[in-house]
């Protein structure tokens, strides 16, 4: 009726988007901080050249950290199986216990509380503390076996061939970043099996980077314009793997993988994780194919993308990375833990 006031009405779908956005933004912040946790109790026995003891002191404390977590959690790639892991072994159940008559959602977790062991023990660049999650189906239970892996940024989607030679794969890449070969970094774990890839890369002009350790990170540097890296290549761990593709779906980077095959024991362990096909080729949309995917990440050794942990006199400082599918967003955290008094001075936040 004309002149007459309405009432307006809420936006059902809207306020819907926007209680999913900020739940899915909360709780992305509440792994960043099991993260942090892990990264902080690890940066703490760096450079002592105790390999277990740095890992040992990361997974207790993302374990301590997970039991504040409003989520149902269950471990789908972890330490390894129970009986060799005794914290955050795959099948484990983390999470906050919720209050009567209340149910957290249920949620997959894949974790590497150390990435980069060796890189802590030894107090070299690029280790850190990582996870990924997603609703209840979302990631692939990977085996830990090994995985080939070519991983590169968003502008690369389509153009990336397993089963062709690495001069081709270059090529690709360089022409989807409208670029020469010879202006590629390429980031390859310094083992024996690279040899043969490693001389082929070097023959075609591209320059590359050789990592000890950290695959994960190299592969989301790769997908970070400006990082100085452009592709991962070779051949790492497949639960690694799993986490990298986690990663990928929120940056929109290209990742090729297929699992190693070792024997017929291994086939047969596949076969029981619902691995059909272990010589499929999988793309990032294949390993993390959930809709809702977090990743979090918070650096141990300062990095490519992340610094390490610094401490001071009354806290430490970290800084971590924290990215969702849905709603598509990277945030970076830098976070200053207070953990006693400042001096007359002040707060230093520096």
């Amino acid at each position: 009726m004309a002149g007459q006031a309405t009432k307006s009405r809420p936006n059902k779908s809207r306020n819907s988007a926007s209680g999913e956005q900020h739940l899915a933004e909360h709780l992305a912040f509440e792994l960043a901080r099991v993260v942090e946790e892990a990264a902080i109790a690890a940066a703490r026995t760096m450079g002592q050249g105790d390999r277990p003891g740095s890992d040992h002191a990361a997974v207790q404390a993302m374990r301590r950290a997970f039991e504040e977590v409003p989520i149902a959690g269950n471990i789908v790639i972890g330490e390894g199986e129970r009986d060799e892991a005794p914290m955050l072994y795959i099948g484990e159940r983390v999470g906050a216990t919720p209050p009567p008559g209340l149910e957290y959602p249920a949620v997959d977790i894949a974790v590497d509380p150390l990435e980069g062991t060796n890189l802590c023990a030894t107090g070299a660049a690029n280790s850190i503390a990582v996870l990924a999650a997603s609703e209840a189906g979302g990631l692939l239970h990977a085996p830990d076996c090994y995985m080939e892996k070519i991983i590169a940024g968003p502008g690369c989607q389509g153009a990336l061939d397993l089963d062709a030679p690495p001069e081709d794969n270059l090529k690709a890449i360089a022409k989807r970043l409208d670029r020469d070969v010879d202006d590629l970094v390429v980031m390859v774990l310094d083992r024996p099996r690279h040899e043969e890839l490693i001389a082929k890369l070097r023959k075609a002009g591209a320059r590359i980077r050789l990592i000890g350790d950290g695959d994960l990170s190299a592969g989301i540097a790769a997908a970070v314009r400006g990082a100085g890296v452009h592709a991962v290549m070779g051949i790492g761990g497949a639960p690694e793997g799993v986490i990298t593709a986690a990663a990928m779906r929120c940056l929109h980077g290209e990742m090729l993988g297929r699992l190693v095959v070792g024997d017929k024991e291994m086939e047969r362990r596949m076969e029981k994780m619902g691995i059909r096909d272990p010589h499929k080729i999988y793309r990032a949309e294949d390993l993390a194919p959930g809709k809702k995917i977090i990743f979090a990440a918070c650096g141990v050794t300062p990095g490519n993308l992340l610094q390490g942990v610094r401490f001071f006199g009354d806290g430490h400082r970290t800084h971590s990375l924290v990215m969702t599918s849905s709603p598509n967003t990277v945030s970076f955290r830098d976070t200053v833990h207070l953990t006693g008094k400042p001096d007359r001075r002040g707060v230093r936040l520096f």
